[in-house]
């Protein structure tokens, strides 16, 4: 995980404010060329960046609202906020992005569209709006891959396990961008070929399509951050091995982890303390651990220890429903982490 939490005017923040602004100026762009040619892939396309501009709003908010410290309300703080706020922004691709688009298509393709007429000017919205859209794509695509190489992982591993969606919405927002002008040119330069505005209809459907595929990956991603996805399974491995060297502990009975927020992490965990550990050398050493795995470990911010016997039956059926075989190996491997 990153070394420090990203801060609102972080490069998160860059990233987004990057995109918003390009989508914003294609969006206006694109309107106008779909009004004046009446292509339904083009207001497709301006639709699409009227959905990533909503959308980059929306992350703003996420990255605002999730950076307040906590309080008597949110003991945990706001990290969970950026979650909501970027499922959100999932929910606006789909709703406001891809179903215009759909419903573009589909008016296209059965003949109920508005009359279309072939113009240069479209294609010159096109090429301006990759132009555009190139900048913003490469600045999330090199956040994100120095972001991988910092945590050394591969760029697809650390997707998958990214606990900021931000950097993740805009890349695959601005990917889709990308893909979906190429296929607004394809569907308007085939209807200029064959005189068939099925190509352009097809074209539409095929961006409404896409951003539906795109949401639905966000959608998921923000789901499990949001129920409560366990932490990085270096960082579970990390502390189970560091609890496990510690002499006062005889075994780590239980562990569980739960992302709290972008660099957030909070940790359970039972123990079974060595017996002859008195009641003050038994708080003084939960007090040290705490210490020791919140300065360790960057992302972990809040720890809790509960000493356990390891023989408990019910404790035992309890960590056994959970992890299923995985208990069975807990010597050898951090529950939950595979």
């Amino acid at each position: 995980m990153s070394d420090e939490p990203e801060k609102p005017g972080g490069e998160s923040t860059l990233t987004v404010l990057l995109a918003g602004s390009v989508n914003l100026a294609i969006a206006v762009m694109k309107l106008i060329a779909g009004i004046i040619s009446g292509s339904g892939a083009m207001l497709s396309e301006a639709a699409h960046s009227v959905a990533d501009t909503f959308t980059e709003v929306l992350l703003l908010t996420a990255l605002k609202r999730s950076s307040r410290p906590a309080d008597r309300l949110h003991p945990f703080g706001y990290g969970k906020e950026r979650y909501f706020w970027s499922l959100l922004a999932a929910v606006s691709i789909f709703a406001s992005g891809s179903m215009f688009a759909l419903y573009e298509g589909i008016s296209t393709v059965l003949g109920h569209g508005e009359a279309q007429s072939t113009s240069v000017l479209s294609y010159i919205v096109l090429a301006v709006a990759f132009c555009l859209e190139g900048t913003s794509w490469l600045q999330s695509l090199r956040q994100v891959r120095r972001d991988s190489k910092a945590e050394n992982r591969s760029f697809w591993t650390y997707l998958r396990l990214i606990d900021d969606p931000t950097p993740k919405t805009v890349l695959f927002e601005d990917s889709a961008a990308l893909v979906g002008l190429l296929l607004a040119f394809g569907g308007i330069g085939l209807h200029q070929l064959t005189g068939s505005e099925v190509w352009d209809g097809a074209a539409s459907i095929a961006i409404g399509l896409l951003l539906a595929y795109v949401a639905y990956l966000l959608g998921r991603t923000n789901r499990g951050l949001l129920i409560g996805r366990q932490a990085d399974p270096q960082i579970v491995r990390g502390v189970r091995d560091h609890l496990s060297s510690a002499p006062e502990i005889e075994a780590v009975v239980d562990l569980q982890t739960m992302l709290m927020g972008t660099d957030q992490v909070l940790v359970c965990t039972r123990v079974d303390f060595d017996d002859a550990l008195g009641a003050a050398d038994l708080e003084r050493t939960c007090v040290r651990l705490a210490g020791e795995l919140t300065e360790k470990f960057n992302d972990v911010t809040e720890v809790f220890i509960e000493p356990v016997p390891r023989t408990d039956p019910e404790l035992r059926a309890t960590v056994l429903a959970r992890y299923g075989d995985i208990a069975e190996r807990w010597n050898k491997q951090v529950p939950g982490a595979q």
